[in-house]
């Protein structure tokens, strides 16, 4: 046993009672290689990997990680040919949930012994049109857990995403306690961030894209403020796993020649950071480099800040707040009557 170790032991037995865990919590902070599912699989396999010799127990990636991000909304015309052409690659090179692309993200998962939480666009099996923006949850021996579908696509995105459903909307058990992920401009919507937070999550992990649009204020910046006060509200710790940018992709996004001093502006991506469940920054914020951010989280510290403020318990007011969610997932495509079944086995 190591010293750490055998000093936290006789530390809680000299208090009694329960101790939560201390867990490896892992940002990577990476660009793809955009709009390819193949070569952006094999990176993000690299970094699961690293991040587990780093010690790391749950890795999160930034948003829309695999294949890449519709990021030449913020650029393009909707009606370009160019943003018409690059939807098209996105869907191509979007992932369906399982698939072999998920079987190789499981399989480094259990090499590398981490929970994973991926940023990626998933395409609804046997469609050739619909598009989800998805956090694909794995576990330690390379199984999937779970899955969340952004609930409103934001901006550019909702002219090739539609939005999820309130079944996705959930936390999931680990060895070291409960996980959840919201993705980008959902974990400030207050009924989102409540749903999770009425679950007890340990951790959330929150995933960002490599950039913003050109105005406002710039991804780093609010990946900054709303990690912030997700943390304070929900009294987790929160990982926020920021994209950042290639030479490649820069090139790639130029429209007009006015965009190069955006593109290349460093301080609009990046910014991956660590928040502690009192809203203290405890590792990070990171520049536009890529890497791998990593922090040993004392989860007792949840404890110490939700025995203050449950705002899921003690801290509010059933008798006049409640939030009711719908976990079902209607389709929009149902056959019913007599003889529905053979019909349609003989399509």
């Amino acid at each position: 046993m190591r010293l750490v170790e055998l000093e936290r032991a006789v530390e809680a037995e000299a208090e009694g009672g329960d101790r939560l865990p201390r867990v490896r919590l892992a940002a990577v902070q990476a660009a793809p290689v955009f709009l390819n599912r193949e070569r952006t699989t094999e990176r993000a396999c690299q970094w699961i990997l690293e991040a587990g010799r780093r010690g790391a127990r749950l890795v999160v990636f930034p948003e829309g990680f695999l294949p890449g991000h519709p990021l030449w909304y913020h650029f393009f015309p909707a009606t370009d040919p160019k943003s018409n052409a690059l939807a098209t690659r996105l869907f191509l090179n979007s992932v369906e949930i399982p698939s072999r692309t998920t079987e190789a993200l499981g399989e480094a998962a259990r090499q590398a012994g981490v929970y994973v939480v991926m940023g990626l666009c998933e395409r609804r099996p046997g469609t050739f049109g619909t598009l989800y923006n998805t956090q694909l949850f794995l576990a330690p021996d390379g199984s999937i857990l779970g899955k969340h579908r952004k609930l409103v696509p934001t901006v550019g995105e909702r002219l090739v995403h539609t939005g999820g459903f309130g079944d996705t909307l959930r936390t999931y058990p680990t060895d070291f306690g409960r996980i959840g992920g919201l993705i980008c401009g959902e974990s400030s919507n207050p009924l989102a961030v409540f749903a999770l937070v009425a679950e007890y999550p340990h951790v959330l992990a929150v995933s960002w894209p490599n950039r913003f649009p050109k105005r406002g204020m710039s991804c780093p910046e609010r990946a900054l403020v709303v990690g912030r006060a997700l943390a304070l509200m929900s009294k987790a710790f929160v990982v926020n796993a920021c994209g950042t940018m290639t030479e490649e992709m820069r090139e790639m996004l130029v429209y007009t020649e006015e965009d190069r001093a955006d593109l290349w502006d460093d301080r609009a991506t990046g910014g991956s950071c660590i928040v502690g469940p009192g809203g203290q920054v405890v590792a990070g914020p990171m520049g536009a480099e890529e890497g791998i951010l990593v922090l040993e989280a004392d989860l007792t510290e949840c404890v110490a800040e939700k025995v203050r403020h449950d705002f899921a318990g003690h801290y509010n007011r059933p008798d006049v707040f409640q939030l009711r969610v719908s976990a079902s997932a209607p389709e929009i495509y149902v056959r019913e009557g007599t003889g529905s079944r053979e019909r349609t086995e003989g399509r």
